[in-house]
């Protein structure tokens, strides 16, 4: 992803509510499939990382990058964007070019 991409997709997450939290139990596998799921569905999701868990944002996003074959956009605090593109006749968000 360029760095181009990245600031685009930066400026679509600025404006959109996170729809998952991560909390005391962290990353299950329940939790995982349900950020594939929505990776599936939006294309770009944002995530809160919630007071009580313990883990550190960033390695939670590197994480759960691996496991779901996505892209880390941001972490920001205790905010994670993550960004996986979508089947080629579902597209959702068009990037800019390379």
């Amino acid at each position: 992803m360029t760095s181009k991409q990245r600031s685009y997709l930066k400026s679509i997450a600025m404006t959109t509510e996170p729809i998952l939290q991560i909390g005391k139990s962290s990353l299950t596998p329940e939790f995982t499939q349900s950020v594939s799921e929505a990776l599936e569905a939006r294309e770009l999701i944002k995530i809160s990382v919630l007071q009580n868990c313990l883990d550190d944002p960033k390695s939670i996003a590197q994480t759960l990058a691996e496991r779901t074959n996505s892209e880390v956009v941001q972490v920001i605090g205790k905010k994670i964007v993550l960004y996986r593109e979508g089947k080629k006749d579902k597209k959702k968000i068009l990037l800019p070019r390379a």
